[in-house]
């Protein structure tokens, strides 16, 4: 028997409808009481986890190799929290008339969280761009936003984001630096251990990184899980609370068009704003795919310290600019992935690759060609 796939016609992502279903089942059934302080540990222990995936599974070397290329991490950063930001800033004159204070206020909380790691890699690849740029752009906003976003939004969120305090950061840098910090350290310990025994091939069988390397699906599941645990404990919580009769569906309207206009401002900006920087085309694409998005797993643990009870309606318009993201992204990667460019570099590739002595192609961590 065939296995079932989704439908390549479909232009819904099946998580996003998980997602969805996972509103519509904390609307119906909110957690309550114990369950809601169960669903609040669980959301906590899990996101701590997918972050000790992050650590074992970025290679330090790797990591090390991809500061050489500081200009294109440089970008990324800048576009995630300085550029982003400030659209988020610019966006204030939309309130009252498309935006409502609160969900400006979660816009504005979207503009400062880092970006994505997963995605960026995976569509990264399908455009052909540069995966190892795109890895290490991922890894290094997501730690410096452990640090970064927390004080942006204390600085520009001022008390509505009411729960942010020294106590808060420490609380976030507990649950997700400390958790990748503890998987850098296992791999490492692996690599040790794995060292004298070390083969020409599947040398990194015995390590944990290996481990999670030939596991993808569990990292996968764990992350997507992880995910739609807290907005299931996040929007309970808005439930419980009863804050969902602030959002009228012609405001929802309109906060959908505002990160419409966002997502394709900054899509526009990073391309040809590596352009303008003479980046070549692989590191554009990282640049693009990196630097254009926001992500769930790293926003939603910090919205729910540092709005409270108040995290349901501050996270909304991350989801909703989380879902397009995907969907947009998905599209531009696979048109990139066709371009007559795309196509030429892959044949230069494949004469580097078939001479005697030709150097590689990219340069890995680094995005530029050997010559």
């Amino acid at each position: 028997m065939k296995r079932l796939r989704w439908p390549s016609w479909m232009p819904i992502d099946p998580y996003i409808l998980l997602l969805l279903g996972t509103v519509g089942l904390a609307a119906l059934v909110p957690a309550r009481g114990t369950a809601a302080d169960v669903a609040s540990g669980a959301s906590t222990a899990a996101i701590a986890f997918l972050f000790f995936l992050y650590g074992v599974r970025l290679s330090t070397r790797e990591a090390l190799d991809g500061l050489r290329h500081w200009r294109l991490h440089g970008t990324v950063l800048a576009c995630t929290f300085v550029i982003f930001p400030l659209l988020g800033l610019a966006a204030r004159g939309l309130v009252p008339v498309l935006l409502t204070h609160p969900l400006y206020q979660g816009l504005l909380f979207l503009t400062l969280v880092p970006s994505t790691i997963q995605s960026s890699i995976a569509f990264t690849s399908i455009a052909r761009g540069n995966v190892p740029a795109a890895i290490c752009a991922g890894s290094f906003s997501s730690l410096v936003g452990i640090v970064v976003t927390p004080l942006l939004a204390a600085a520009l969120l001022g008390s509505s984001a009411g729960g942010f305090s020294a106590d808060s950061l420490v609380q976030i840098v507990l649950q997700l630096l400390v958790p990748f910090v503890a998987g850098q350290l296992l791999r490492r310990c692996g690599v040790k251990r794995g060292r004298a025994k070390r083969v020409e091939q599947g040398g990194d069988g015995r390590r944990a990184g290996g481990f999670v390397a030939r596991h993808k699906k569990v990292l996968g599941l764990v992350d997507r899980g992880s995910i739609l645990l807290v907005v299931y404990t996040a929007f309970s919580e808005g439930m419980v609370q009863g804050i969902w009769h602030q959002v009228s569906p012609l405001r929802l309207g309109g906060l959908l068009v505002v990160e419409a206009v966002l997502l394709a401002v900054m899509l526009i900006l990073t391309w040809y704003g590596g352009r303008a920087l003479r980046f070549d085309r692989e590191d554009r694409i990282a640049i693009q795919f990196a630097g254009s998005k926001k992500s769930l797993a790293s926003g939603l643990p910090m919205a729910s310290v540092l709005f409270g009870a108040h995290a349901s309606l501050a996270v909304l318009p991350l989801m909703l600019f989380h879902q397009m993201q995907l969907m947009v992204c998905a599209v531009i990667a696979k048109r990139r992935s066709h371009d007559p460019e795309a196509a030429e570099t892959e044949g230069e590739g494949e004469v580097t690759a078939s001479g005697s002595a030709g150097p590689s192609r990219t340069a890995v961590g680094t995005g530029t060609r050997s010559r």
